[in-house]
């Protein structure tokens, strides 16, 4: 079929500027065609349904007026009486769209002004769209770009096929980059916004770290050595740990590489940022341990219901293990998702000596007993009157100096305190005007109702409204530092899953769940927990 040159330079154009825009030939021409339409609209009049038509092969434009049949017509620019159809197509019914052919228009200054704008306009979102669509999917990768211009501090980066931004403070410390410098960096995020797709890279997202090792290192990019977590101080220190999916390789040597050639590559690129290379444990305490070298370790007791780890340390390497201004326990802390507190062996002693002695003096007052006894009880580990009223009298009977008849009698008198205590709490209780009803609700004691009242939480429906990090307490930042917010219940040792029961308990009493929701969620949960032992 023969093409006339208006028509192959039509196809021409719409194929250079797909090619130029990196966008489908096909949106192009739907954007010629639109801007054709727009022209012929206010060409032959708005009211009318006029569409173009840009044949892909030929190039060759059809313009149509879409008329609806119809019983009776209310407007003739875009309605057609079925008989009038019928003429045109005797199977037409009413409903259908006919098509009727128009002339070929001449564009004037105007019209063709505003075909340009319409073309110009839908080229720029398709543009958009697919420079949207390729690093959206680039996200968590680094890639490579050269500096473009450097604004307030802010590095724009020329990927090629799109301009990305280098915020300040996703810049490692005291590094600075001129026009021309290429740059890496991992794209963290990518937005749509007005002015086109935003693509935002850092240069201090531990998984930049992450991913450079990858890059050096053969086995994590084939999956032999895995990742499992990274903690990083831009520009001064990080920790990576890393475990082995073949027990042949050592995942730290490998990634330090021969006299170092790998882990130096990284090193370089993150402007001299010393790394320790830590193996990955499933073992808390053994990962913690590891996660605080250079600094040794003498003893590690874990609290899992508080999320806090205590380690104890030598001495003389308190301030190995705290590092420079907090920085190495800070880093092992965040690599490990455990609050680290580091006592040295004289603080822990002195602590546990002073533990041992409160103990022993609430031994001495609550059950009227003399300093030996109240000192053998804490020596056994007995930490509450509780424990004392409630463990089988056996397992008092055995201890060395006492008989039966000393275990029963040392209950009685925990049991009296106990009775005493509580008498004691729910005056307090009333006069707060905490409700009987909370009484009732599984898990909660006496004390912890005087707790409760005196934050507000007077009624099984307050209760039921909390949540369990308002029971427990929860950590969060300040000023840089991790700290520990105390919850209503502080000091009462319940752990995150007894102070959760309460409150399902509650919603349960006030009617917000029923009883078999609450039995389901526990399935669910349980199921969860054992996929997770699975996977570990």
């Amino acid at each position: 079929m023969a093409v006339s040159a208006n028509r192959l330079e039509l196809l021409q154009i719409a194929d250079a500027v797909a090619r130029e825009k990196q966008i489908d030939r096909e949106v192009v021409l739907d954007a010629m065609a639109e801007a054709i339409q727009k022209a012929a609209r206010s060409r032959y009049g708005a009211e009318n349904d006029i569409r173009a038509r840009i044949d892909p092969k030929t190039g060759e434009l059809r313009l149509v007026r879409l008329l609806e049949v119809v019983d009776e017509v209310e407007s003739d620019a875009i309605q057609i009486p079925l008989k009038a159809a019928q003429r045109r197509n005797p199977a037409a019914q009413v409903g259908d769209l006919i098509e009727d052919e128009l002339p070929p228009i001449e564009f004037g200054r105007i019209a063709a002004q505003t075909a340009k704008q319409v073309i110009v306009q839908k080229v720029r979102d398709a543009e958009r769209d697919r420079q949207y669509d390729e690093y959206r999917d680039k996200i968590g990768e680094i890639v490579h770009g050269v500096v473009k211009r450097v604004e307030y501090g802010n590095v724009i980066v020329d990927l090629g096929r799109g301009e990305a931004i280098v915020r300040r403070d996703e810049m490692i410390p005291r590094e600075t980059f001129r026009n021309g410098d290429r740059v890496r960096a991992y794209v963290y995020d990518v937005r749509r916004e007005q002015r086109g797709p935003q693509i935002f890279l850092s240069r201090t997202h531990p998984q930049f770290m992450a991913k450079l090792f990858a890059q050096e290192v053969p086995e994590i990019y084939d999956n032999i050595i895995e990742v499992k977590a990274v903690a990083r101080d831009p520009g001064s220190r990080a920790k990576i740990a890393v475990i082995s999916r073949d027990s042949s390789i050592d995942p730290v040597g490998a990634c330090v590489g021969m006299r170092g050639s790998r882990v130096q590559a990284v090193v370089n690129e993150l402007q001299g940022e010393k790394i320790d290379i830590i193996q990955w444990s499933q073992d808390a305490a053994t990962f913690i341990v590891h996660a605080l070298q250079p600094a040794d370790v003498v003893k590690v007791v874990l609290d899992e219901d508080a999320g806090r780890i205590e380690v104890v340390v030598p001495d003389d390497q308190l301030s190995l293990a705290i590092g420079r201004r907090g920085q190495n326990v800070r880093l092992a802390s965040q690599l490990t998702g455990w609050d680290i507190d580091i006592l040295t062996e004289a603080e822990e002693s002195e602590r546990r000596q002073g533990e041992f002695q409160s103990r022993s003096v609430l031994f001495q007052e609550a059950l009227d007993v003399d300093e030996v006894i109240a000192q053998l009880l804490a020596t056994e580990d007995f930490s509450s009157i509780e424990e004392v009223a409630y463990v089988p009298v056996e397992e008092i009977a055995a201890i060395e100096g006492f008989d039966e008849d000393t275990a029963r009698e040392l209950q009685t008198r925990a049991l009296d305190h106990i009775e005493k205590q509580n008498a004691e709490f729910d005056a307090k209780r009333l006069a707060l005007g905490v409700d009987d009803e909370l009484g009732k609700v599984e898990g909660v004691t006496p004390a912890m109702l005087v707790a409760l009242g005196e934050n507000d939480v007077k009624s099984v429906e307050d209760l039921a409204g909390c949540a369990t990090d308002d029971l427990i307490g929860w950590t969060e930042n300040v000023d840089g530092e991790r700290k520990r917010q105390p919850g209503f219940l502080h000091g009462f040792d319940i752990s995150a899953e007894e102070a959760n029961a309460m409150i399902m308990n509650a919603r349960v009493s006030v009617g917000w769940i029923t009883a078999e929701e609450l039995a389901a969620q526990n399935a669910v949960a349980e199921d969860i927990e054992e996929d997770e032992e699975v996977e570990g």
